[in-house]
């Protein structure tokens, strides 16, 4: 009969991100049929005992078990798409769900180059007969349509050239329209539509400077708590690796449901090779522990061991 820590072990493998391939081929191929029957009757974090006396799976468990020996797979899958059709296929899928996944959009749409969300945007005629925009703007009905359709639309300049008194007369212009949210909703104006999709990052850097001139040294992102959406924008668009960690760090929390937990595969497999040794090193300034040992930590098998190739590839 098996121990109880052998029990513990074989639950553990079952938990977490992932399941541990190996330590389930080598424990259930060695033992026989009495032995899985008492692992079962001991394992009640699994398993149930019916009425007609046997042991079943709990419904919950066998569902969320089912998922993680499926989470490396879509990893892999991730992976090895072309940029473009991952994200075409990330920002169908976000529309799909709903208001839940509209950060997803906002990830895209902010943190990605301009030839990159244009290719994203040619993928997606391919696979779905459609644009990204004219999806956007059918499924999206809230105030956030005309922002998010700018988004996805954008192809910002990516030069250095700016000029500063405009980013200066600009962040005004944000910040008097988030202290006059009461009247009408910022995410529904105009100017700030134009602002946040169409102008550069290095201009953008600057009217968040000048911005903490016109709030007291507070950030955008501070003064529009009570609009998500805008505040997945503005962080995407100000401090993206700061907005990464953020999407990370929900992802492994342990009451996180599944749309969330995605983010913990989508952000690694994305950022790998874009930025990755950065939100490394903002993410143990910030928990004074390091990215890999977190997921060495809470993941498993080999749905761990690719997670943690892909951030040995940033530095």
């Amino acid at each position: 009969m098996p121990s109880s820590d052998e029990v513990e072990a074989v639950v553990k493998a079952f938990s977490g991100f992932g399941v541990d391939e190996n330590y389930l081929i080598s424990t259930f191929g060695n033992w026989n049929k009495d032995v899985t029957q008492s692992f079962r009757q001991q394992a009640t974090a699994l398993f149930v005992q019916d009425e007609r006396h046997f042991e079943k799976w709990l419904v919950e468990q066998l569902d969320k078990v089912k998922l993680e020996f499926l989470r490396f797979q879509g990893a892999i899958v991730l992976w090895t798409m072309h940029p473009w059709e991952r994200d075409a296929r990330l920002i169908n899928e976000a529309l799909n769900d709903g208001l839940k996944s509209y950060n997803v959009l906002v990830e895209i749409g902010c943190t990605r180059k301009s030839d990159e969300l244009f290719g994203a945007r040619k993928a997606y005629h391919s696979l779905y007969n459609s644009s990204i925009e004219e999806d956007v703007a059918s499924i999206i009905t809230g105030g956030e349509r005309k922002l998010f359709v700018a988004l996805v639309s954008s192809y910002r300049y990516e030069g250095s050239k700016f000029r500063e008194e405009t980013a200066k007369s600009e962040a005004k212009t944000l910040h008097d329209a988030v202290i006059n949210a009461g009247k009408k909703n910022p995410i529904e104006d105009e100017d700030v539509v134009r602002i946040l999709s169409t102008r550069s990052k290095i201009h953008l850097e600057s009217v968040f400077k000048h911005y903490k001139e016109f709030s007291n040294g507070k950030g955008m992102e501070e003064d529009i708590e009570a609009y998500q959406s805008l505040k997945h924008i503005v962080e995407c668009l100000s401090t993206p690796h700061t907005y990464f960690i953020k999407v990370l760090e929900e992802a492994i929390n342990p009451n996180a449901n599944e749309k969330v937990k995605e983010g913990l595969t989508r952000v690694i497999v994305t950022r790998a090779d874009v930025d990755m040794k950065v939100i490394k090193e903002e993410y143990q300034k910030k928990n004074e522990a390091t990215l890999i040992d977190k997921i060495g930590h809470i993941a498993n098998g080999n749905f761990k061991d690719f997670l943690l190739a892909l951030l040995a590839r940033g530095g």
